[in-house]
């Protein structure tokens, strides 16, 4: 592997930090391997509880865990997916537009102002807008995913669950730990935090950092002529990226009873949105033919570029009054960045001179506000109870560009974009109460009401280039929405090794509207409210040290559920279906059967179902033709004066609904000195069958995805440090992860990154 000169300064930079981080090369492991099972704190109702007594289907990820899978540089969030029971998570905008599905339930809309009903938690911010659920994650402590809906204690209700990101925060004692590796395309990975005592006993710090770096890897091999100035072809011409992330966090306590802690942080990003392959796919098949990883041919949007900034405060405060403690948590978070894509994924060229689409996102200015309020009694006694209220406030203004407005001459439509303002505001008040009625039982009941107001009013239509106005569509829309959610769980202790818990909950999701149809000429589309209620039941289980299991099975139903589909311009287009149900069930397994050996694994089964008679989507129309394989009944229609074809959906699995997934990691140490050992670890995941449209097709479909991932390396100095070499997606295999219908287009997972790797800390 060649070093850029870039790459050097970056690497050095990385170094430096290193250096302040662990002085004295004292590089360390962040989690040690260990003789046997360590307990796993979680605080999925609000306190430090022991996972094994939450009496819902919780599951976590450890920092140092998630950090072994984004050794090469990966998207911190995109690594998730597949590592855990029920949870996946895929893109078709690049990094900055993650989609998370928790149990089946999620969203597949590419539009910026898109809502998902699974919620992204980090350091206790709910983010909300799709960009902001982008924010990477570092210097993590752990991870934590609270399956089903969760409507009375965190942020916003949500129908799916919530994924919650806690970083390792500032303590009075000076630690600080790394992780470093470099790997192939010149893939650089810097995660790293150093904190400690201001004033002892007064005042801490917590300073975190992340740099990720991929050189151009990609080739753009068109050579025809491009419409609007896309230098082609070139090599190296996408597929790289720079993030650069920064928080610090300043802990005060003046008084035994009273602490404030304030976190910054900032993010720069640039890099590439996603690749789209046209004709990756052929008909009547869903094997991947004709899309090379390391070339595409596009003839325009410039290579596909995408660039955001985003900053970010909070300040959380406790007051502990003896009895109870008042809690108040103020966030605000802002971005501002754009990505551009060539939406057909290829060059019209190459396809008889037919098929051209380039589109841009750009939010100019978007500011989110939230603050929460919560009392909540202390001590381990039998009843333990929290109130609270929740207020949002977010306010953006997008723009949505298409395609004439970047070419160059005569076709240019300076006007063929539109602007929108969307503001979307909600508040809540919730309470909830657990109580220990008997020596092994404890009922847990929680409730919550919430408004949810959204407003979206176009500032600008999307004109013709002499200025004429020619959409007549709806210009402002407001949609609002009051509904109460709760839940009731109980917990039934067998013996200390083994506890029942059984939870029904009832959540909602708020209306959406989607106002970027407005530069196609379109109205707006909107969905209103979808509510869910969700059973479950399982057990937890721990055997010694040596052996945890815990498995649930679970049954909902969602009604008006909203869905997305697309137009005969491949536009996104909101609906609401009667209702979705689904059950399945969650098993996951850590084990040390002998020293030195830690196996962990999980195993997920899900079955989806749209049920509605009468909701149809529009399918892969092109030219007036069908080119894909529907196998859902269908009718022909005339849309915006050409053909369209429309299939009717029932009975269908939900889109990116994996209907199993069965993942394994394992860890082997060999002691080789006093104080080293030898040591090999690998994980792997397979993916069931998932249909990545909201109709069944033969095409867009995936069925065995797999990919793993290896470590082999020393660790040394009683666990101060480790060195390693490592491969992520180990057999290059090349998965479908998501398609562009009209274009057959495919959108692939990342190949082989071979590397090096060192972590430590003190």
């Amino acid at each position: 592997m060649t070093v850029s000169k870039g790459i050097r300064s970056r690497l050095l930079v990385g170094a430096a930090f290193a250096a302040i981080v662990m002085p004295g090369a004292a590089f360390a492991q962040d989690v040690a391997p260990e003789d046997g099972l360590q307990d796993i704190v979680v605080t999925a109702e609000r306190r430090p509880e022991n996972q094994q007594d939450v009496p819902l289907s919780v599951a976590t990820i450890s920092g140092s865990t998630l950090r072994d899978f984004t050794a090469s540089g990966d998207d911190t969030l995109l690594a998730l997916s597949g590592k855990l029971p029920n949870v996946y998570v895929e893109t078709t905008t690049g990094r900055i537009f993650p989609r998370f599905y928790i149990r089946g339930l999620g969203n597949n809309d590419f539009y910026l102002g898109a809502s998902q009903p699974v919620s992204i938690i980090q350091d206790d911010i709910v983010l909300e807008h799709v960009v902001l659920k982008s924010n990477p994650v570092y210097d993590v402590a752990q991870i934590e995913v609270l399956r089903g809906p969760q409507g009375s204690l965190f942020g916003r209700n949500t129908t799916a669950g919530i994924i919650k990101f806690d970083t390792i925060r500032p303590s009075e004692e000076f630690t600080g730990r790394a992780s470093a590796s470099y790997g192939s395309y010149n893939s650089v990975n810097i995660d790293a935090g150093v904190g400690g005592p201001i004033i002892e006993g007064k005042l801490a710090f917590r300073l975190s950092a992340l740099l990720q770096h991929r050189d151009n890897w990609v080739d753009n091999r068109f050579e025809g002529p491009s419409d609007d100035g896309t230098r082609v072809p070139k090599k190296d011409a996408m597929g790289g990226f720079d993030e650069r992330d920064v928080r610090l966090q300043l802990l005060a306590t003046p008084t035994e009873n009273f602490s404030l802690l304030g976190s910054v942080h900032g993010r720069w990003y640039d890099g590439t949105s996603t690749l789209f392959r046209r004709a990756g796919l052929t008909k009547g098949s869903n094997k991947i033919t004709n899309a090379p990883w390391k070339q595409v041919r596009f003839d325009e949007a410039d290579n596909n570029p995408q660039s955001y900034d985003t900053y970010g405060g909070s300040i959380h405060a406790d007051w502990d009054f003896g009895g109870v403690t008042l809690t108040s948590i103020t966030g605000y978070e802002t971005t501002s960045g754009y990505s551009r894509g060539d939406t057909d994924g290829g060059a019209a060229a190459d396809f008889g001179g037919v098929g051209y689409g380039e589109s841009m996102g750009q939010i100019r200015d978007l500011d989110q506000w939230t603050q929460e309020l919560r009392l909540a009694s202390n001590g381990d006694g039998a009843l333990k109870w929290q109130v609270g209220a929740f207020y949002f406030d977010s306010r953006d203004i997008t723009d949505f560009y298409q395609r004439a407005y970047f070419l160059e001459g005569a076709a240019n439509n300076p006007n063929n974009w539109v602007r929108l303002h969307n503001v979307n505001t909600s508040w809540s008040l919730f309470g909830q109460a657990s109580y220990r009625v008997a020596p092994k039982l404890t009922i847990t009941a929680g409730a919550r009401v919430t408004e949810d107001t959204k407003t979206t009013d176009l500032l600008k239509t999307a004109d013709r280039a002499d200025g004429t106005v020619t959409y007549n569509g709806r210009r402002h829309v407001r949609l609002s929405d009051t509904k109460p959610s709760w839940d009731v769980s109980a917990l039934y202790e067998v013996n200390p090794d083994l506890s029942l818990y059984a939870r029904v909950a009832k959540g909602f999701r708020g209306p959406t509207i989607q106002g970027r149809s407005a530069v196609f000429n379109s109205d707006f589309t909107t969905a209103n409210s979808e509510t869910i209620l969700s059973w479950e039941a399982g057990l937890k289980s721990q055997f010694s040290n040596r052996l945890r299991f815990n498995l649930t099975g679970f049954y909902y139903t969602v009604d008006d559920i909203q869905l997305n589909g697309n137009d005969a311009n491949g536009n996104g287009v909101l609906l609401n279906a009667n209702k979705a149900k689904a059950y399945g069930m969650e098993a996951e397994l850590e084990w040390h059967p002998v020293r030195n050996l830690a196996i962990t694994g999980g195993l997920s089964l899900l079955h989806t179902e749209i049920d509605d008679k009468n909701v149809e989507v529009q399918t892969c129309a092109f030219g007036g033709q069908m080119v894909c394989t529907v196998e859902d009944p269908f009718r022909q229609i005339t849309l915006f004066g050409s053909p369209a074809f429309l299939a009717k959906i029932d009975g269908n699995p939900l889109p990116n609904a994996p209907e199993y997934n069965a993942n394994i990691q394992a860890r082997y140490d060999v002691p080789v000195s006093r104080d080293g050992a030898m040591f090999i670890a690998t994980d792997w995941n397979i993916q069931g069958y998932t249909s990545y449209v909201p109709y069944e097709s033969v095409e867009f479909t995936s069925n065995g995805n797999f990919e793993g991932g290896l470590r082999i390396g020393y660790r040394g100095g009683n666990g101060a440090w480790e060195a390693a070499i490592f491969a992520r997606n180990i057999t290059n295999e090349k998965n479908l992860k998501g398609v562009i219908e009209n274009y057959m287009a495919a959108v692939l997972n990342e190949p082989r990154v071979i590397g090096v790797s060192l972590t430590g800390g003190f």
